[in-house]
């Protein structure tokens, strides 16, 4: 037994595994991908039968199985109550467990019965167990404690590649939003139906915070009534009349609070509008928003969802833009309605002034678009100043509000995918996009990044996701070194040798002279929760581009990495 343990940590099948898990971040596109891949990973380094990886599902607090590898037909979908089964009991106490005999195992709970042994380690994020990685033998005692310790090593290692995933997808998707607004906002700018563009704002609606319904009501002064004007769902516009007094209704506590409300249980809810349609369309909660302009009451947008939600701050912020964009609307809609109002005046007296005063009207609420945006980026926190990431990634939707002040051009796709495979990148384009990936991190440690700006445009040819991936590593180690924040600096350039660097310089405690020579080893670790693999896999990422990972200087003021890859001679 002994024995098999030195060859289960000493077997480069292990490391390959490790080091294929930490690239699925740079080649897959989206987690479940990922999951899968880790899967196929876990199932062919230790020969198991079956494989799972299980997330918590927050709103029921049961583990959901995303993926699996060879389970029956019965485990698809299958929930499971945390702390119930051993997968349960792991993702509730954050702590591997191994099983040679689930037949004598009371905290074993059947799914398969032709499972005999089992073994899980938990998926942490931020110090919170999200779920759990799980591999099951139709043998007894198919696992050791050698096995377990490596299987802890693939969850961590798994933890972060998922992260990472999540991490870009939400700013894919925030991007997405944006996208969409300042898409809606110039279409609305070229148009003068009301009702085309309220359809507009209702249809983006439904698919920026998936919704079942979205309904538009416009206020009438005169009647002191709300008159649905737009109902549309995922098909298309639907026909439906509905008026109703403010007083009746939740909408009219909207309208006239001039404040967005929410309801979680409409079935619960002495509603008095779509008494009917949310019966019929099991509709659950909703979220209502004002549309005002300059205090005046307009209308409200009513979104619905057919599923207990509550609406979070950024799904409140998107309706609340898409209600300013339809206040635009309509006010832009009276205007031109004042305009062939006035013909008849502009025909006997002052024509000139009148209809330029006109023109100048509309132009002035045609360019409110761009100023409900630039609000949106305000509110969403969205600058952080002159070396803050987003910086970069935002200024092409900036170029594209310009656009929208002109009426002209069409919004480019800022939100693309990046490419896996290897190409001609720039040094400085590399650094910043990793730097992308610890914003968060950063931010909770209190540690200041700063990126050396490097005039001259160096060329590498590379996998784009893996270099990032082995700065990443190095910049997560540099953050470790600097538990009560501190100064943390990349830098690009030329080395003596007139290949391309990158310095990653922090100003943590500084790695042991005792471990300086082996920082590269595998499974060499100076921290509880790490896998000992970051510096070894970082060094062979850049091996395999034909450069290489150096220790520079190390001591109680800072260490200093060197990242090394060949130029691309143009």
């Amino acid at each position: 037994m002994e024995k098999k343990q030195e060859m289960d940590f000493s077997d480069r099948r292990a490391v390959d595994a490790l080091y294929r898990i930490s690239s699925l971040s740079g080649n897959e596109k989206n987690p479940i991908e990922a999951l899968e891949g880790i899967l196929d990973e876990v199932i062919g380094l230790f020969g198991g039968s079956s494989a799972s990886i299980s997330l918590i599902n927050a709103g029921s607090d049961k583990l959901l199985i995303e993926v699996e590898r060879g389970l029956s037909k019965e485990s698809k979908g299958f929930e499971l109550p945390i702390g119930v089964g051993i997968t349960g009991w792991v993702a509730l106490y954050g702590e591997p467990f191994l099983c040679g005999n689930v037949l004598e195992e009371e905290k074993y709970f059947k799914i398969d019965d032709r499972i005999k042994s089992e073994m899980a380690a938990p998926l942490i994020e931020g110090g919170r167990t999200v779920g759990a990685l799980n591999v099951d033998s139709f043998n007894e005692n198919a696992f050791t404690q050698s096995d377990l310790r490596l299987l802890v090593l693939m969850a961590n290692e798994a933890s972060r590649v998922l992260e990472n995933m999540w991490m870009i997808q939400q700013l894919r998707r925030k991007a997405e939003q944006l996208q969409t607004l300042v898409l809606v906002g110039q279409d609305m700018a070229g148009k003068r139906e009301v009702e085309e563009v309220l359809r507009t704002i209702n249809r983006e609606a439904l698919l920026l915070l998936d919704c079942k319904l979205s309904a538009f009501f416009l206020y009438s002064k005169e009647e002191d009534l709300l008159h649905l004007n737009s109902l549309q769902d995922r098909e298309g516009s639907r026909s439906f009349s509905e008026s109703l007094s403010p007083s009746d209704s939740i909408l009219g506590t909207c309208l006239k609070g001039h404040r967005q409300v929410q309801t979680e249980d409409l079935l619960r809810t002495e509603e008095h509008h779509f008494v009917n349609l949310i019966r019929e369309e099991e509709l659950h909660s909703m979220l209502v928003t004002p549309v005002l302009y300059e205090d005046d009451s307009i209308g409200v947008l009513s979104l619905y969802v057919d599923r207990p939600h509550r609406f979070n701050d950024d799904e409140k912020l998107i309706a609340r833009a898409l209600a300013d964009l339809g206040a635009i609307a309509v006010q832009n809609a009276r205007l031109y309605g004042r305009v062939f109002d006035s013909e008849e005046s502009l025909r006997k007296s002052e024509r000139l002034t009148t209809l330029g005063t006109l023109a100048a009207e509309i132009a002035h609420e045609i360019r409110n678009p761009l100023m409900v945006i630039r609000l949106l980026f305000d509110s969403l926190d969205l600058d952080q100043g002159d070396d803050d990431y987003k910086n970069k990634d935002l200024s092409v939707i900036r170029e594209k509000l310009d656009h929208l002040e002109q009426i002209a051009g069409r919004i480019l796709d800022f939100g693309k995918s990046r490419e896996a495979f290897r190409k001609d990148f720039a040094l400085q384009e590399i650094i910043e996009d990793a730097a992308l990936l610890v914003r968060l991190k950063l931010e909770q440690s209190q540690v200041n990044l700063h990126i050396k700006d490097f005039k001259e445009n160096l060329l590498v040819y590379v996998d784009k996701g893996q270099i990032q991936q082995a700065l990443l590593n190095l910049m997560l180690n540099a953050l470790v070194a600097m538990p009560n924040g501190g100064q943390l600096t990349l830098e690009a350039g030329r080395s003596a040798d007139g290949k391309a660097q990158i310095l990653v310089n922090d100003t943590g405690s500084g790695i042991p002279n005792e471990l300086q020579g082996q920082i590269f080893d595998s499974f060499l670790t100076g921290t509880t929760d790490g896998t000992g693999l970051g510096l070894s896999i970082s060094k062979r990422i850049l091996r395999a581009h034909d450069g290489d990972l150096e220790l520079l200087e190390s001591g109680e003021n800072g260490t200093i990495f060197r990242i090394i890859l060949p130029l691309v001679i143009s």
